[in-house]
């Protein structure tokens, strides 16, 4: 494909050949370790989901149903706010939550258990049994070696003294995408290093390296990253508005109008955040 057909896609002719540039250069550079990147290879494609679960999980017969791409839990009123990467189910119940984490800080241990605690919080109704939990997986692919023993894969369930599990049905995996082990041919092995890799020429899974050509070598690809690339824009700046707005929140000298005036944000959405703080007018 030749780069001026793709150059042509999603800028218009009054975008600056500066600022085109960039863009093109930011996708250029994506890696699957990159949460803009990521989400857009997963986003509607349940065969990548399951293709990627199966490799990590090991559950060979892993039928995926259903995949969201940045699924907000909404039953944390009062609580932290949190957006999962992508979370999937399976034809069984089961729940994955899949998400990659540059940061050594957030890819803690105690996050993890956010996670893992947040989706049971939001998939058990009032009026449920317990015993109607499903099964969960809150799996983090990091940058790093975060456990720091050097291996490729680490999962941790709730376990006796004597070894025995708890059978509570809650998996946390940590998949080390630094890993680099010569003569690893296996399947894990070969998927993180393609999360590591910008060029799909040089991924050695085939779905991997499909999805990543389609979105950086086709202008429907190129299209679809800018889109992704202005919406996370947005997205970054209206977090730093709540930010600024919870700041004046707690200093208590503004009205909520004052304030959704100086950040931007609506008035509703002020009063949501104090809400949340248990601030009152």
């Amino acid at each position: 494909m030749e780069n001026e057909k793709v150059n042509n896609t999603c800028m218009t002719e009054e975008t600056p050949k500066t600022e085109r540039e960039k863009i093109l250069q930011i996708i250029k550079d994506y890696r699957p370790m990159d949460d803009e990147f990521m989400r857009e290879l997963f986003r509607d494609d349940i065969p990548l989901t399951e293709y990627v679960l199966r490799i990590i999980t090991g559950i060979k017969d892993l039928n995926v149903t259903q995949s969201e791409t940045q699924f907000d839990l909404h039953s944390l009123t009062g609580s932290r706010s949190l957006r999962l990467d992508v979370l999937g189910t399976d034809s069984k119940g089961k729940k994955f939550n899949l998400e990659v984490q540059r940061s050594d800080a957030g890819a803690a241990p105690k996050r993890v258990r956010y996670h893992s605690s947040a989706i049971d919080i939001e998939i058990l109704k009032s009026g449920e049994d317990f015993t109607e939990l499903p099964e969960t997986y809150v799996i983090f692919i990091t940058e790093n070696d975060v456990m720091g023993k050097g291996k490729l894969i680490y999962q941790y369930e709730w376990r006796e003294e004597d070894g025995s599990r708890l059978e509570d049905g809650a998996h946390i995996i940590f998949v080390n995408a630094a890993y680099d082990k010569e003569n690893d041919d296996s399947e894990l092995a070969k998927l993180m290093h393609d999360f590591r890799c910008s060029n799909a020429s040089d991924m050695l899974t085939e779905p991997l390296a499909n999805k990543t050509r389609k979105l950086k070598e086709t202008p429907e690809g190129v299209d679809t990253m800018c889109k992704a690339i202005e919406e996370n824009n947005k997205n970054v700046a209206k977090e730093k508005s709540k930010q600024i707005a919870i700041n004046f929140l707690n200093m208590g000298l503004l009205s909520y109008e004052a304030i959704a005036k100086g950040t931007d944000l609506s008035v509703e959405e002020v009063e949501e955040l104090a809400k949340a703080l248990n601030h009152t007018a």
